[in-house]
């Protein structure tokens, strides 16, 4: 008896009908895609790069198109009403860099054109939203079906040029031009789905188009993108032996579009490579990550151990555009934190906390972020940490930690923002651990209250409490770890306890204290 050919990684294909017809794993997102067909007519949604947005859109171009025999063996097949069929337009900003409104508008005729030549219609009209009207009104005529609307990747214009908000506004106003005339086309439009990176507010963007339903965090819409655990374990079963799964689950879940409820996902593409390379990386992280990213937490001066419990509203989450970029929106909107928890405390009035979604996120951003904090050489300092950690070398780290902090530049106390606070000291210490991998938490909660940073490796615990010797007597850090008794929920776990009060001097810019009680575990 033959066996069926083993399957294909889907690494980088965006094209539906090439992963059914090549022998490619395919996770069936159509009981999203009946649902968002069935509900609405007008659709925003948003989702960081490498998402597999594109082939959510190509997937929906092949149903609408009635490509029945494509969907074969998938939960819409039998629910789709196949003798009806709708002229998809389809436009794409996600190939080459546009810097220019001219630029602009000369891609957005070229797209047209071509949209305008594969259904067999003529543009007579010069301008943009002319012709752009032009071609959904007459493609309604030609095919005698209203027309559906897919763009993606509406706002890398944009967002290839955020660094120079002039440039930046007069692309924006060059897509405001194109998407103007959504509204309008009402009577000839059948479905319209915009997905993109970032949220730009309606009013900037989308100017009259107050229909336009946001399913970015809709809890029924979390999963529409991304792998769940229940794929990984039965899509891509066969590429899981040899493989540790909890560290798969470690290193790449946990993206949220809601609270602690809803299902996290993992990244497509971390999870492809991570199957086809057969070892851990930071994948998606090292694909595109925004420089100007990093360049903004340093201007802010944002306090990186914050970034794993940050807290926010609503409205800082969608607050992005050229001129008002809030630090929430940006991290959130790229990926770079995810939902963690929602609370209501209020009716209508929502409180987010943000953390990081996974290991790779959090030890790649700390990685790209310590030279912002001063550690020029960190390679090298992350093979010390881990030497003195794998042999539990208590005198080696606090010689470590200490050197480590004597080497930081006096120009960079004078010229980064986040040395003017107490908070830069424990920046330093927590991004130089979570850019090792190592599991981190910070202010690690007990009963008892909260202490500053947890380190679980090797089988050992770590447990440091953070002070500034200006503020408090000497010696007060590790008294009050054993005072408050943080160490009493770990017990348990019977691995030996090292209780490490760190205490600093912003005068002598270096760490004045290192004193370490360690406990072993019961016999």
């Amino acid at each position: 008896m033959a066996t069926a050919p083993p399957r294909r990684l889907p690494i980088g294909i965006q094209t539906f009908s090439e992963i059914r017809e090549g022998g490619y794993y395919y996770v069936d997102k159509t009981p999203h895609i009946e649902r968002l067909v069935q509900q609405n007519k007008y659709y925003f949604l948003s989702r960081p790069r490498r998402f597999g947005k594109s082939l959510l859109l190509d997937t929906l171009r092949c149903l609408f198109e009635g490509r029945q025999a494509l969907f074969q063996g998938l939960y819409i097949h039998d629910r789709w009403e196949w003798q009806t069929t709708h002229p998809v337009i389809r436009l794409s900003f996600g190939d080459g860099v546009l810097t220019r409104r001219k630029s602009l508008d000369i891609h957005i005729h070229e797209l047209l054109n071509a949209q305008a030549e594969s259904f067999g219609v003529s543009l007579r009209n010069t301008s943009i939203a002319g012709r752009f009207r032009e071609l959904i009104h007459q493609t309604h005529q030609h095919h005698g079906q209203r027309v559906v609307v897919l763009i993606d990747e509406y706002d890398k214009p944009i967002l290839d040029n955020i660094l120079d908000p002039d440039r930046a506004g007069e692309l924006r106003e060059g897509l405001k031009n194109l998407y103007s005339v959504i509204k309008d086309a009402d009577p000839h439009l059948h479905l319209v789905l915009i997905t993109g990176v970032s949220k730009f507010s309606k009013v900037s963007l989308f100017s009259g188009l107050n229909n336009l339903r946001d399913i970015t965090l809709l809890p029924e819409y979390t999963t529409i993108c991304g792998y769940t655990d229940v794929d990984i374990d039965t899509v891509f079963a066969p590429e899981l032996p040899g493989l540790d799964r909890e560290a798969i689950r470690q290193w790449y879940n946990g993206y949220r579009w809601g609270g602690q409820e809803v299902t996290s996902v993992y990244n497509p593409f971390d999870v492809l490579l991570l199957l086809q390379n057969r070892q851990f990386g930071p994948y998606w992280f090292e694909s595109a990550t925004p420089t100007f990213l990093v360049d903004i937490l340093k201007q802010r001066g944002v306090f990186t151990p914050r970034l794993d419990q940050w807290e926010t509203e609503y409205e800082l989450l969608s607050q992005f555009d050229v001129d008002d970029i809030s630090t929430d929106a940006l991290l959130f909107q790229t990926g770079y934190l995810t939902i963690q928890q929602i609370e209501e405390p209020l009716i209508g009035y929502r409180q987010y906390t943000l953390g990081f979604p996974n290991r790779e996120v959090e030890t790649s951003l700390n990685h790209a972020l310590l030279p912002s904090l001063g550690m020029e050489n960190a390679p090298r300092e992350r093979r010390t940490l881990l030497k003195h950690l794998q042999q539990h070398d208590l005198a080696g780290l606090e010689a470590h930690l200490k050197a480590l902090y004597a080497g930081l530049p006096h120009d960079w106390y004078r010229n980064n923002p986040i040395a003017q606070y107490e908070g830069h000291y424990a920046s330093v210490f927590y991004s130089h651990f979570a850019a090792l991998g190592v599991q981190v938490t910070v202010e690690d909660a007990s009963h008892h209250g909260k202490v500053d940073m947890t380190v679980d490796f090797g089988g050992h615990l770590y447990l440091f409490e953070f002070k500034v010797v200006e503020q408090l007597p000497e010696g007060k850090a590790l008294a009050q770890i054993q005072a408050r008794g943080y160490a009493d929920k770990y017990r348990a776990s019977g691995k030996p306890m090292h209780l490490i009060g760190v205490e600093f001097s912003r005068e002598q810019r270096q760490i004045v204290a290192f004193d370490v009680e360690t406990q072993q575990p019961p016999a």
